[in-house]
């Protein structure tokens, strides 16, 4: 048997804690690891005590016709790496990475280009979290250095969604 890689290792993690996800629309998993420690694990649901989406049964978003990446105060859900990061301490995620998996619903395939939305970009610059690694098939992945979040700031151009 062939040895998996480490960033395909936490990037399987991270797959395996989406599976906990409530959203009808999509399901995501992070997990933040620092020195090869995992600091947090994180998936897409409502605030505790509230109603999942999939206990509704619906999603309001999908049922108004919203794109990806827009209008996220209209959504019952805590993102995934919100979660990862409520539940970290801001001293062991400096410098960490973040492995983040996505899933469309209700075909369970990988969410094609997927990015942190807006809200989740400024959770992770803040919480001083150096990359992000996103899974796009079950072997390949891309690398963002959360500086170029910084630098190149799309909220003064405007831009949403992702």
């Amino acid at each position: 048997m062939e040895r998996r890689d480490k960033i395909n290792y936490y990037l399987d993690i991270a797959e395996t804690v989406s599976k906990r996800s409530t959203c009808l629309r999509r399901i995501y998993g992070a997990v933040i690891v620092k020195n090869d420690e995992i600091i947090s694990t994180g998936y897409v649901g409502a605030p505790r005590g509230r109603k999942n989406c999939s206990d509704l049964n619906y999603c309001l978003r999908e049922k108004m016709a919203i794109p990806r990446g827009e209008r996220y105060e209209l959504c019952r859900s805590v993102h995934a790496e919100a979660n990862a990061i409520i539940s970290a301490s801001r001293e062991k995620m400096l410098g960490a990475t973040l492995y983040l998996v996505g899933f469309e619903m209700p075909g369970y395939e990988y969410v094609v280009n997927s990015n942190s939305c807006a809200m989740c970009k400024r959770m992770i610059i803040n919480a001083g979290i150096e990359r992000v690694v996103i899974r796009d098939t079950a072997q390949d992945y891309r690398v963002i250095l959360v500086q170029d979040w910084v630098e190149n700031d799309e909220s003064l151009e405007g831009t949403i969604g992702y």
